[in-house]
């Protein structure tokens, strides 16, 4: 608390400070139980369903995951963006909220008609149709649930509230209806229920709360919100090169046991890196702002940031990977002993990826670097499905796990010198004199 308190002393006003703490309170309460509450059910799940179910149902989630993002279409950062310079005018923000409903919807029909192609028509979904068909349940609920509309309104609470409620209900009913290993088909189908209850709950919030309701947009609307989201949406497919696609890859070129291995590792470092993102998402908005009125203040606070959250990382990511063997055993239990080697490779993810957080979300975004954010990534997801696919039929899981630690440590190494290249990388703090000229 004392760091917030004076990271924002100088750089943030009075009402500002209360608003960004509170809200980085908020997410970091959201984040903590994120955490909290995998761990609880992992432990539980891995043990019942085995390394083989349980990878099945991660390589269904991976698949929907592709679906997620473009329901997105980069709408929590772009449309972020929109509500928050605009939140004084309610008949712009409906507008934008609007808008921004109407695409998602469309994308969401979209999705469904791809899902029940594959499902219908290619042979190792169809077996296991029942596990896709309810994993989809999360991309609606997903796209129901107006996150971008609350960081912009900087009311975080909301958020907390609504995913903590989806949390609770898939962690209760986890230990209510799966007691053996042939309930893993209902595992999907309670977590899309979560996502469901919490995307309809936000979406009435947001017309009881704040009494915005939804017209009937406009094309010219569509188009602009559609073109504002674009280079983000290729930077999150882009990511997803990276990250989703790595169990999906692992998927076909092996099998659900290999699979459960890598995901039940790699769980465990997500769930990590959740932690870091309270402060990067409450602070997003303040930056953008901050951006346009002032370079040289916004500059000096990202430094200050970066510092924090790249040396907090840093000092977890050890931890992880001196510990992996003993995290591995007491966690998800000697069934899991190949998921070792996966935690210790992917263990300075959460180092890397806050960088990479920092130095793209909160420095390029905010300095209107989108296009070449959107590079860097379909750059970086491209070289990672390569060594992916390259990797995986070789050496399976832990050949995925260097292919994504190889991907993050070239995201960092690019971003870091291309912004220092466009003098936009803080090596030191200016003195008062520099900062006044």
């Amino acid at each position: 608390m004392l760091f917030i308190r004076n990271l924002f002393k100088r750089a943030v006003s009075t009402p500002e400070k209360k608003v960004i703490v509170g809200n980085f309170f908020s997410l970091s309460f959201l984040q903590v139980t994120d955490y909290i509450l995998p761990l609880i059910t992992l432990p539980y799940l891995v043990r019942i369903l085995g390394p083989e179910r349980f990878g099945l149902i991660a390589f269904a989630r991976a698949f929907v995951q592709y679906f997620v993002i473009l329901t997105d279409y980069g709408f929590n950062l772009s449309a972020t963006r929109e509500i928050a310079i605009n939140r004084q005018d309610k008949e712009k923000v409906e507008k934008i909220f609007s808008s921004i409903i109407a695409i998602k919807l469309c994308f969401l029909a979209f999705s469904f008609l791809v899902l029940m192609f594959f499902v219908f028509f290619v042979a190792k979904f169809r077996s296991d149709w029942p596990v896709y068909i309810f994993s989809f349940g999360m991309v609606m609920g997903n796209a129901l649930l107006p996150v971008w509309f609350f960081q912009g309104m900087e009311r975080m609470k909301y958020i907390t509230f609504l995913n903590i409620s989806a949390k609770l209900i898939f962690t209760v009913s986890i230990f209510l209806f799966i007691k053996e290993s042939q309930d893993y088909i209902y595992v999907p189908l309670i977590n899309s229920l979560g996502f469901l209850i919490a995307g309809v709950l936000g979406l009435w919030v947001v017309r009881n709360s704040f009494g915005i309701k939804f017209r009937r947009p406009d094309l010219e609307n569509i188009k602009y919100q559609l073109k504002e989201g674009w280079h983000i949406f290729i930077s999150g497919v882009s990511v997803s090169l990276y990250t989703t696609s790595n169990t999906f890859i692992l998927g076909l070129f092996t099998n659900n046991t290999i699979v459960g291995y890598y995901s039940a590792g790699e769980r465990l470092i997500r769930a990590v890196q959740n932690l870091m993102a309270p402060l990067s998402n409450s602070v997003y908005p303040y930056v953008s702002k901050l951006a346009n009125k002032s370079r040289e203040k916004a500059l000096i606070f990202i430094r200050k940031l970066t510092i924090f959250v790249g040396s907090g990382s840093f000092v977890i990511s050890l931890v992880i990977f001196v510990f992996a063997g003993f995290i591995i055993d007491t966690i998800l239990g000697p069934q899991y002993r190949e998921s070792i080697i996966v935690l210790r490779i992917l263990a300075f993810l959460p180092f890397l990826t806050s960088l990479n957080t920092m130095l793209g979300t909160q420095t390029m975004l905010p300095f209107n670097l989108k296009e070449a954010l959107s590079k860097i990534f379909i750059s970086a997801g491209i070289i990672n499905v390569i060594l992916a696919v390259l990797l995986a039929p070789i050496y399976k899981h832990i050949g995925v796990s260097a292919a994504v630690l190889l991907t993050e440590v070239l995201v960092a190494a690019v971003m870091f010198f291309y912004l220092k290249h466009r003098g936009l990388i803080l090596l030191r703090q200016p003195r008062k004199s520099e900062t006044m000229s």
